[in-house]
Protein backbone atom coordinates (compact mmCIF):
# COMPACT_ATOMS: atom_id res chain seq x y z
CA UNK A 1 0.00 0.00 0.00
CA UNK A 2 0.98 3.61 -0.51
CA UNK A 3 1.26 6.46 1.96
CA UNK A 4 -1.41 8.45 0.14
CA UNK A 5 -3.94 5.69 0.95
CA UNK A 6 -3.84 6.83 4.58
CA UNK A 7 -4.46 10.53 4.04
CA UNK A 8 -7.56 12.42 5.13
CA UNK A 9 -8.66 16.03 5.57
CA UNK A 10 -8.44 17.42 9.09
CA UNK A 11 -9.25 21.07 9.86
CA UNK A 12 -6.65 22.60 12.17
CA UNK A 13 -9.33 23.64 14.66
CA UNK A 14 -10.06 19.98 15.39
CA UNK A 15 -6.63 19.55 17.07
CA UNK A 16 -7.04 19.67 20.85
CA UNK A 17 -4.58 21.93 22.68
CA UNK A 18 -5.83 21.03 26.18
CA UNK A 19 -7.42 17.87 27.59
CA UNK A 20 -11.07 17.52 28.54
CA UNK A 21 -11.84 18.36 32.17
CA UNK A 22 -12.65 16.15 33.95
CA UNK A 23 -10.70 13.62 31.94
CA UNK A 24 -13.48 11.07 31.58
CA UNK A 25 -15.86 13.69 30.13
CA UNK A 26 -14.15 13.28 26.74
CA UNK A 27 -16.30 12.05 23.88
CA UNK A 28 -16.04 8.45 22.71
CA UNK A 29 -16.71 7.25 19.17
CA UNK A 30 -17.74 3.60 19.31
CA UNK A 31 -17.07 1.56 16.17
CA UNK A 32 -18.45 -2.00 16.22
CA UNK A 33 -17.68 -3.67 12.91
CA UNK A 34 -18.76 -0.86 10.58
CA UNK A 35 -21.44 0.67 12.87
CA UNK A 36 -20.66 3.88 14.75
CA UNK A 37 -22.27 5.60 17.73
CA UNK A 38 -21.43 8.75 19.68
CA UNK A 39 -20.91 8.25 23.40
CA UNK A 40 -18.75 9.46 26.29
CA UNK A 41 -15.73 7.87 27.93
CA UNK A 42 -17.83 7.70 31.08
CA UNK A 43 -20.09 5.21 29.24
CA UNK A 44 -17.34 2.58 29.01
CA UNK A 45 -18.72 0.39 31.83
CA UNK A 46 -21.97 -0.16 29.95
CA UNK A 47 -20.27 -0.44 26.55
CA UNK A 48 -17.96 -3.25 27.67
CA UNK A 49 -18.89 -6.73 28.84
CA UNK A 50 -18.31 -8.24 32.30
CA UNK A 51 -15.15 -10.30 32.06
CA UNK A 52 -13.44 -8.02 29.55
CA UNK A 53 -9.86 -7.13 30.47
CA UNK A 54 -8.45 -3.67 29.81
CA UNK A 55 -4.67 -3.61 29.34
CA UNK A 56 -2.96 -0.36 30.35
CA UNK A 57 0.58 0.97 29.92
CA UNK A 58 2.18 2.26 33.16
CA UNK A 59 5.03 4.15 31.52
CA UNK A 60 5.74 7.61 32.92
CA UNK A 61 6.71 10.57 30.74
CA UNK A 62 9.99 12.24 31.61
CA UNK A 63 10.91 15.89 30.86
CA UNK A 64 12.79 14.81 27.75
CA UNK A 65 12.87 18.08 25.79
CA UNK A 66 16.14 19.96 26.28
CA UNK A 67 17.49 23.28 25.01
CA UNK A 68 21.24 23.80 25.15
CA UNK A 69 24.30 25.41 23.66
CA UNK A 70 27.63 24.37 22.27
CA UNK A 71 29.68 27.51 22.09
CA UNK A 72 27.56 30.09 20.26
CA UNK A 73 25.30 27.45 18.66
CA UNK A 74 21.84 26.64 19.99
CA UNK A 75 21.23 22.87 20.12
CA UNK A 76 17.91 21.19 20.83
CA UNK A 77 17.59 17.59 21.95
CA UNK A 78 14.57 15.32 22.32
CA UNK A 79 15.48 12.11 24.12
CA UNK A 80 13.76 9.07 22.63
CA UNK A 81 15.43 5.86 23.85
CA UNK A 82 17.57 5.02 26.85
CA UNK A 83 20.72 3.02 26.13
CA UNK A 84 22.24 2.91 29.61
CA UNK A 85 22.25 4.62 33.02
CA UNK A 86 23.61 7.86 31.53
CA UNK A 87 23.17 7.33 27.79
CA UNK A 88 20.21 8.38 25.64
CA UNK A 89 19.52 8.38 21.95
CA UNK A 90 18.21 11.82 20.99
CA UNK A 91 16.82 13.66 18.01
CA UNK A 92 18.94 16.78 17.61
CA UNK A 93 17.98 20.20 16.29
CA UNK A 94 20.81 22.12 14.55
CA UNK A 95 22.81 18.87 14.56
CA UNK A 96 25.27 20.22 11.97
CA UNK A 97 26.72 22.51 14.67
CA UNK A 98 27.79 19.69 16.96
CA UNK A 99 30.25 16.83 16.46
CA UNK A 100 31.14 13.67 18.40
CA UNK A 101 33.23 14.63 21.42
CA UNK A 102 31.55 18.03 21.82
CA UNK A 103 29.85 18.95 25.11
CA UNK A 104 26.40 20.52 25.09
CA UNK A 105 25.39 22.68 28.06
CA UNK A 106 21.69 22.27 28.83
CA UNK A 107 21.49 24.54 31.83
CA UNK A 108 22.91 24.94 35.29
CA UNK A 109 24.94 21.83 36.15
CA UNK A 110 23.39 19.83 33.27
CA UNK A 111 25.60 18.86 30.36
CA UNK A 112 26.11 15.95 27.99
CA UNK A 113 28.73 14.89 25.51
CA UNK A 114 27.83 13.72 22.01
CA UNK A 115 29.17 10.18 21.75
CA UNK A 116 28.05 9.50 18.18
CA UNK A 117 26.00 11.17 15.47
CA UNK A 118 23.81 9.21 13.08
CA UNK A 119 23.01 9.81 9.44
CA UNK A 120 19.53 11.14 10.21
CA UNK A 121 20.97 13.88 12.45
CA UNK A 122 20.12 12.12 15.71
CA UNK A 123 22.83 11.15 18.17
CA UNK A 124 23.86 9.33 21.32
CA UNK A 125 24.23 11.60 24.35
CA UNK A 126 26.16 10.75 27.52
CA UNK A 127 25.10 12.87 30.50
CA UNK A 128 28.04 14.07 32.56
CA UNK A 129 28.42 14.09 36.33
CA UNK A 130 27.33 11.84 39.18
CA UNK A 131 23.74 12.88 39.76
CA UNK A 132 21.05 10.56 38.37
CA UNK A 133 19.93 11.57 34.90
CA UNK A 134 16.34 11.77 36.18
CA UNK A 135 17.35 14.63 38.49
CA UNK A 136 19.17 16.41 35.65
CA UNK A 137 16.08 16.20 33.44
CA UNK A 138 13.83 17.52 36.20
CA UNK A 139 16.21 20.46 36.48
CA UNK A 140 16.67 21.30 32.81
CA UNK A 141 14.03 19.49 30.78
CA UNK A 142 10.43 20.18 29.86
CA UNK A 143 7.55 17.91 28.94
CA UNK A 144 7.90 16.78 25.33
CA UNK A 145 4.48 17.75 24.01
CA UNK A 146 3.81 16.64 20.43
CA UNK A 147 4.84 19.16 17.74
CA UNK A 148 1.23 19.85 16.74
CA UNK A 149 0.62 21.23 20.26
CA UNK A 150 4.02 22.70 21.10
CA UNK A 151 4.08 24.67 17.85
CA UNK A 152 0.81 26.41 18.77
CA UNK A 153 1.26 27.20 22.47
CA UNK A 154 3.93 27.17 25.15
CA UNK A 155 4.42 24.12 27.35
CA UNK A 156 3.38 25.10 30.88
CA UNK A 157 3.13 23.73 34.40
CA UNK A 158 -0.32 22.20 33.77
CA UNK A 159 1.20 19.87 31.19
CA UNK A 160 3.30 18.20 33.89
CA UNK A 161 0.15 16.56 35.22
CA UNK A 162 -2.09 16.71 32.14
CA UNK A 163 0.40 14.69 30.07
CA UNK A 164 0.63 11.84 32.61
CA UNK A 165 -1.87 9.02 33.01
CA UNK A 166 -3.18 7.93 36.41
CA UNK A 167 -1.21 4.69 35.90
CA UNK A 168 2.18 6.37 35.30
CA UNK A 169 4.82 4.63 37.40
CA UNK A 170 7.81 3.45 35.34
CA UNK A 171 9.87 6.43 34.17
CA UNK A 172 11.16 6.33 30.63
CA UNK A 173 8.59 7.54 28.08
CA UNK A 174 9.00 10.67 26.02
CA UNK A 175 5.39 10.59 24.85
CA UNK A 176 2.28 9.69 26.83
CA UNK A 177 0.15 6.60 26.15
CA UNK A 178 -2.64 9.05 25.48
CA UNK A 179 -5.69 6.74 25.43
CA UNK A 180 -5.23 6.21 29.17
CA UNK A 181 -5.27 9.96 29.83
CA UNK A 182 -9.09 9.70 29.83
CA UNK A 183 -9.25 7.37 32.84
CA UNK A 184 -10.01 8.56 36.37
CA UNK A 185 -10.22 6.70 39.70
CA UNK A 186 -14.01 7.06 39.54
CA UNK A 187 -14.16 5.46 36.09
CA UNK A 188 -11.90 2.61 37.18
CA UNK A 189 -14.15 2.00 40.18
CA UNK A 190 -17.21 1.83 37.89
CA UNK A 191 -15.43 -0.59 35.56
CA UNK A 192 -14.48 -2.82 38.47
CA UNK A 193 -18.07 -2.82 39.71
CA UNK A 194 -19.13 -3.98 36.24
CA UNK A 195 -16.72 -6.93 36.44
CA UNK A 196 -14.21 -5.56 33.96
CA UNK A 197 -10.62 -6.55 34.71
CA UNK A 198 -7.41 -4.56 34.48
CA UNK A 199 -3.83 -5.55 33.69
CA UNK A 200 -0.72 -3.40 33.30
CA UNK A 201 2.40 -3.66 31.16
CA UNK A 202 5.21 -1.21 30.37
CA UNK A 203 6.20 0.22 27.00
CA UNK A 204 8.38 3.32 27.06
CA UNK A 205 6.94 5.38 24.22
CA UNK A 206 9.62 7.01 22.08
CA UNK A 207 9.58 10.31 20.19
CA UNK A 208 9.77 8.24 17.03
CA UNK A 209 6.01 7.90 17.34
CA UNK A 210 5.77 11.47 16.01
CA UNK A 211 8.13 11.02 13.07
CA UNK A 212 6.42 11.30 9.69
CA UNK A 213 6.45 8.44 7.22
CA UNK A 214 8.54 9.79 4.34
CA UNK A 215 8.44 6.89 1.90
CA UNK A 216 5.44 6.62 -0.44
CA UNK A 217 5.74 2.85 -0.15
CA UNK A 218 4.85 2.16 3.46
CA UNK A 219 6.76 -1.14 3.55
CA UNK A 220 9.96 0.91 3.21
CA UNK A 221 9.34 2.81 6.48
CA UNK A 222 11.64 1.92 9.37
CA UNK A 223 10.11 2.09 12.85
CA UNK A 224 12.17 3.29 15.82
CA UNK A 225 12.53 0.65 18.52
CA UNK A 226 10.91 1.07 21.93
CA UNK A 227 11.60 -0.88 25.12
CA UNK A 228 8.83 -2.86 26.76
CA UNK A 229 8.15 -5.47 29.44
CA UNK A 230 5.39 -7.97 30.26
CA UNK A 231 6.21 -10.05 33.32
CA UNK A 232 5.44 -13.76 33.58
CA UNK A 233 2.58 -13.36 36.06
CA UNK A 234 0.83 -10.81 33.84
CA UNK A 235 1.28 -13.00 30.76
CA UNK A 236 -0.21 -15.96 32.64
CA UNK A 237 -3.27 -13.95 33.69
CA UNK A 238 -3.80 -12.61 30.18
CA UNK A 239 -3.57 -16.11 28.68
CA UNK A 240 -5.98 -17.45 31.30
CA UNK A 241 -8.49 -14.72 30.45
CA UNK A 242 -8.32 -15.58 26.76
CA UNK A 243 -8.68 -19.29 27.51
CA UNK A 244 -11.89 -18.42 29.37
CA UNK A 245 -13.23 -16.59 26.33
CA UNK A 246 -12.78 -13.12 27.82
CA UNK A 247 -11.82 -10.26 25.55
CA UNK A 248 -8.51 -8.41 25.84
CA UNK A 249 -8.93 -4.74 24.97
CA UNK A 250 -5.76 -2.71 24.68
CA UNK A 251 -5.92 0.81 26.09
CA UNK A 252 -3.77 2.60 23.56
CA UNK A 253 -1.72 1.57 20.57
CA UNK A 254 1.33 1.20 22.83
CA UNK A 255 -0.30 -1.59 24.85
CA UNK A 256 -1.51 -3.19 21.62
CA UNK A 257 1.91 -3.13 19.99
CA UNK A 258 3.60 -4.75 22.99
CA UNK A 259 0.93 -7.44 23.34
CA UNK A 260 1.25 -8.30 19.66
CA UNK A 261 5.05 -8.33 19.96
CA UNK A 262 4.84 -10.81 22.84
CA UNK A 263 2.28 -13.15 21.24
CA UNK A 264 3.15 -16.21 19.17
CA UNK A 265 1.24 -17.39 16.11
CA UNK A 266 -1.25 -19.29 18.28
CA UNK A 267 -2.06 -16.15 20.26
CA UNK A 268 -0.21 -17.17 23.42
CA UNK A 269 1.30 -14.14 25.15
CA UNK A 270 4.81 -14.80 26.45
CA UNK A 271 6.82 -12.84 29.02
CA UNK A 272 8.66 -10.09 27.18
CA UNK A 273 11.51 -7.73 28.01
CA UNK A 274 13.38 -5.86 25.32
CA UNK A 275 12.93 -3.75 22.22
CA UNK A 276 10.10 -3.89 19.74
CA UNK A 277 9.88 -2.13 16.40
CA UNK A 278 6.67 -3.83 15.27
CA UNK A 279 4.97 -2.01 12.37
CA UNK A 280 1.31 -2.97 11.98
CA UNK A 281 -0.34 -2.20 8.64
CA UNK A 282 -3.39 -3.55 6.79
CA UNK A 283 -3.03 -7.27 6.18
CA UNK A 284 -1.61 -7.92 9.64
CA UNK A 285 -3.30 -10.76 11.53
CA UNK A 286 -3.93 -9.76 15.14
CA UNK A 287 -3.04 -12.51 17.60
CA UNK A 288 -3.46 -11.14 21.11
CA UNK A 289 -6.18 -8.47 21.26
CA UNK A 290 -9.90 -8.25 20.62
CA UNK A 291 -10.38 -4.50 20.68
CA UNK A 292 -8.71 -1.15 21.19
CA UNK A 293 -9.38 2.13 22.97
CA UNK A 294 -7.39 4.88 21.29
CA UNK A 295 -7.38 8.57 20.44
CA UNK A 296 -7.66 9.92 16.90
CA UNK A 297 -4.39 9.85 14.97
CA UNK A 298 -2.61 11.95 12.38
CA UNK A 299 -3.15 11.49 8.64
CA UNK A 300 -0.48 9.29 7.03
CA UNK A 301 0.82 8.21 10.46
CA UNK A 302 1.88 4.71 11.48
CA UNK A 303 -0.85 4.79 14.16
CA UNK A 304 -3.58 5.55 11.61
CA UNK A 305 -2.21 2.58 9.66
CA UNK A 306 -2.46 0.40 12.77
CA UNK A 307 -6.11 1.38 13.32
CA UNK A 308 -6.79 0.69 9.64
CA UNK A 309 -5.24 -2.75 10.03
CA UNK A 310 -7.60 -3.50 12.92
CA UNK A 311 -10.85 -2.13 11.51
CA UNK A 312 -10.21 -2.00 7.76
CA UNK A 313 -9.16 1.09 5.83
CA UNK A 314 -12.63 1.94 4.48
CA UNK A 315 -14.28 1.62 7.90
CA UNK A 316 -11.51 3.68 9.52
CA UNK A 317 -11.76 6.47 6.96
CA UNK A 318 -15.54 6.57 7.34
CA UNK A 319 -15.25 6.70 11.14
CA UNK A 320 -12.71 9.53 10.97
CA UNK A 321 -14.88 11.46 8.50
CA UNK A 322 -17.76 11.09 10.97
CA UNK A 323 -15.51 12.30 13.81
CA UNK A 324 -14.48 15.38 11.82
CA UNK A 325 -18.08 16.17 10.85
CA UNK A 326 -19.26 15.76 14.46
CA UNK A 327 -16.44 17.98 15.72
CA UNK A 328 -14.55 15.44 17.81
CA UNK A 329 -11.26 16.70 19.21
CA UNK A 330 -8.17 15.03 17.71
CA UNK A 331 -4.74 13.78 18.76
CA UNK A 332 -3.01 13.50 22.14
CA UNK A 333 -5.30 15.78 24.19
CA UNK A 334 -8.37 14.92 22.14
CA UNK A 335 -11.31 12.54 22.34
CA UNK A 336 -11.21 8.74 22.16
CA UNK A 337 -12.60 5.82 20.19
CA UNK A 338 -13.58 2.29 21.17
CA UNK A 339 -12.78 -0.03 18.26
CA UNK A 340 -14.30 -3.50 18.20
CA UNK A 341 -13.69 -5.38 14.95
CA UNK A 342 -16.04 -8.10 13.74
Amino acid sequence: MRLSDFDFELPAERIALRPARPRDSARLLVVRGSETSDRSVRDLPELLEPGDVLVFNDTKVIPAQLEGRRGDASIGATLHKREGPRDWQAFLRNARRVRPGDTIEFGERVSASLVAKHEDGSGLLHFLGDEPVELLLERAGRMPLPPYIASRRAVDEADRSDYQTMFAREEGAVAAPTAALHFTPELIEALQARGIGREVLTLHVGAGTFLPVKSERIDEHKMHAEWGRIDAATADRLNAARAEGRRLIAVGTTSLRLLESAADERGTIHPFEGDTAIFITPGYRFKAIDGLITNFHLPKSTLFMLVSALMGLDVTKAAYAHAVAEQYRFFSYGDASLLLPR
